[in-house]
């Protein structure tokens, strides 16, 4: 079933009468895996986080709906994209020791991109890597192949990361160049799994330090100034 945001789904009426009611309901009627169920900021409807991404369900589970809650009363906060920004903070911590990095020497910031090696715009942000680096800000790449798990893109990227110099085979392959086939114990497709639940749906997707997202490719000094301007 395709989801647009702000559309509302309707689904045949149940008492849900619980938190695992409405998980059950999920996981059977979309084929959805449920990660997680909570109370929304909005009364009457639940928050939850799926292997698709976040959704809210009224809790006689009648109606699904994926859109943005704004506080009216706290300047129009964007109340998803805090839960989304919250997830992606503690999701990250989790591939600590799976990205690839280019560390700047003088390390002031830290972004974390979501990346396809065959994206052009990936490619354009990757040639300012020293930019980025000489600015103080070290970029730490994610794997998100756009076309999922059965295309080649993933099977080269799992080739980068299984590579014996990531770093280099990265820069590589976003030069163009062919992808030396490699295999290992690797977390590529959880990388991109990670991704569709935190609202990733394009490269590249740079999060910054405090879970916030620039979706697409900006230059490397406009996003020096966001990083300024977040202290």
């Amino acid at each position: 079933m395709l989801m647009l945001a702000g559309v509302v789904v309707t689904t045949s009426t149940f008492a849900a009468e619980n938190q695992d009611e409405v998980t059950a309901k999920i996981e059977a009627q979309l084929g959805f895996d449920v990660l997680s169920v909570a109370d929304a900021p909005v009364e009457g409807l639940y928050q939850v986080v799926t292997d698709k991404g976040l959704f809210y369900i009224s809790k006689d589970g009648k109606y699904l709906v994926q859109a943005r809650i704004y506080n009216l009363e706290a300047n129009m906060r964007n109340e998803t994209e805090a839960a989304l920004g919250d997830m992606r903070r503690e999701g990250l911590s989790e591939f600590s020791d799976a990205m690839i990095e280019y560390k700047a020497d003088d390390e002031e910031h830290v972004i974390t991109v979501f990346t396809d090696i065959t994206c052009g715009y990936c490619r354009k942000l990757h040639q300012e890597i020293d930019q980025y680096n000489d600015m103080g800000i070290t970029v730490r790449y994610l794997a998100f192949p756009r076309n999922g798990l059965n295309s080649q893109s993933y099977r080269d990227m799992v080739s980068v990361w299984c590579a014996e110099n990531p770093q280099k085979a990265l820069t590589a392959a976003k030069a163009g160049d062919n992808v030396l086939r490699k295999s290992c114990k690797n977390s590529v497709a959880e990388q991109y799994q990670f991704g569709q639940q935190v609202g990733v749906t394009g490269t590249p997707n740079i999060v910054m330090p405090d879970g916030s997202v620039i979706p697409g490719y900006q230059p490397a000094k406009a996003i020096a100034q966001v990083l300024k301007s977040k202290g």
